[in-house]
């Protein structure tokens, strides 16, 4: 085996399910995050999960205890598929497979795996573009301190039920064609979890968790774009009964620049300038993402020409270097000329031979009937 579970929770291979319950609870209050932001411990927190969750599944338990791998299921024991082999374990699991009623063998487990959840996080564009750091408050489940995920009230403990006898389900025999069948299902009065809780623990009402608030530091990468997903590993609802926590996804929101707009890692902007200075040249002062620069417009510019600022872009994700910034320049045309305007306008256009231009015409674009009439005329 790649992994001792065993050893990662520090217990023998013996030990019972209140054991490594325990074990595992004293390891994870030591080495959550919030407690302890060291990254090797961070990856040893990830370890005793998901050592916890094979080993407090019974299922699981048995093919990790038989050399299997515990996550497809595959059996790792010398026996073959008959009725005595890891195929098949007794009689029952082989009705299951006929008849297709499987179900969980024995008491279910209180603790269980948390859910995964997810916030929505607003940046701002020059915050995507170079990456940052954000303090977000997340409010989920957390255990209960007063009970430490036992959901039993402080003094008192989980006892047997006494319907099932701590067997988790009840079994049933009655008579049909093929003779005396006994069916089983889960013990009404303990939900098949084998104990029941006389008293539960006032805090959390006997589910081992509580809603709770928390702030946490989350590490923004340079280069995200909307629907962007951080994943935070063990940083989401802690489980029933006090289980190991999902993982909390961060998912980007860019909030809309002002100025520019992105499309993948580039931006761009539009700057009008009036004719005179398309005509002559000018320079405009822009303030970029990396501060105030001028962009060179060149004489005789015309109006739709874009000015491409080279790396001034979105940082790329994956990979270094970054995308451009795309200025378009637009040309204004002036719509009211005083007196003395018009006049040096017409000199201009005197001295240009543009007093009465001829103009440049171009074939529009023929709709689909009329290239459909020139096709059937020969042309």
């Amino acid at each position: 085996m790649a992994t001792d579970y065993y050893a990662v929770l520090g217990v023998s291979r013996d030990a019972g399910q209140d054991e490594i319950k325990k074990a595992f609870r004293r390891l994870a209050r030591e080495l959550h995050p919030d407690v302890n932001p060291d990254p090797k411990t961070q990856e040893r927190f990830k370890e005793i999960n998901a050592a916890y969750e094979v080993l407090s599944d019974p299922q699981k338990k048995q093919v990790y205890d038989l050399g299997g791998d515990p996550v497809s299921g595959a059996g790792g024991g010398g026996a073959g598929p008959g009725f005595g082999g890891a195929g098949f374990g007794n009689f029952s699991d082989i009705m299951d497979a006929f008849f297709g009623t499987a179900s969980q063998r024995g008491p279910r487990s209180r603790t269980r795996r948390g859910q995964d959840a997810m916030i929505r996080l607003e940046v701002e564009l020059d915050e995507a573009a170079f990456g940052t750091t954000k303090d977000i408050q997340v409010d989920t489940a957390v255990v209960c301190n007063t009970c430490s995920g036992e959901g039993a009230a402080p003094g008192t403990s989980a006892q047997t039920c006494d319907m099932c006898r701590g067997r988790g389900e009840v079994s049933q025999v009655t008579r049909s064609f093929l003779g005396q069948v006994m069916t089983s299902r889960p013990c009404p009065q303990c939900q098949g979890f084998g104990t029941v809780v006389p008293t539960p623990c006032p805090e959390c009402a006997g589910d081992g968790r509580i809603r709770s608030r928390r702030t946490l530091t989350v590490k923004i990468p340079a280069g995200v774009d909307n629907g962007t997903r951080i994943q935070l590993a063990g940083e989401g609802e802690v489980g029933p009964g006090g289980g190991p926590p999902g993982d909390l996804y961060v998912e980007i929101h860019e909030v809309p620049h002002p100025v520019f707009q992105r499309r993948g890692d580039d931006l761009h902007c539009t700057v009008t300038i009036p004719m005179t200075a398309a005509a002559l040249g000018t320079q405009c002062p822009l303030e970029t993402l990396d501060g105030l620069e001028e962009v060179d417009i060149r004489p005789g510019t015309q109006s739709g020409q874009s000015i491409p600022l080279h790396q001034r872009g979105i940082t790329h994700l994956r990979g270094g270097g970054r995308g451009d910034l795309i200025v378009h320049v637009e040309v204004q045309t002036p719509a009211k000329l005083d007196p003395q305007q018009e006049d040096l306008l017409r000199q201009l256009a005197k001295i240009r031979g543009e007093e009465r231009p001829a103009g440049h015409f171009q074939p529009g674009q023929q709709g689909l009937f009329s290239r459909l009439k020139d096709a059937f005329n020969g042309r």
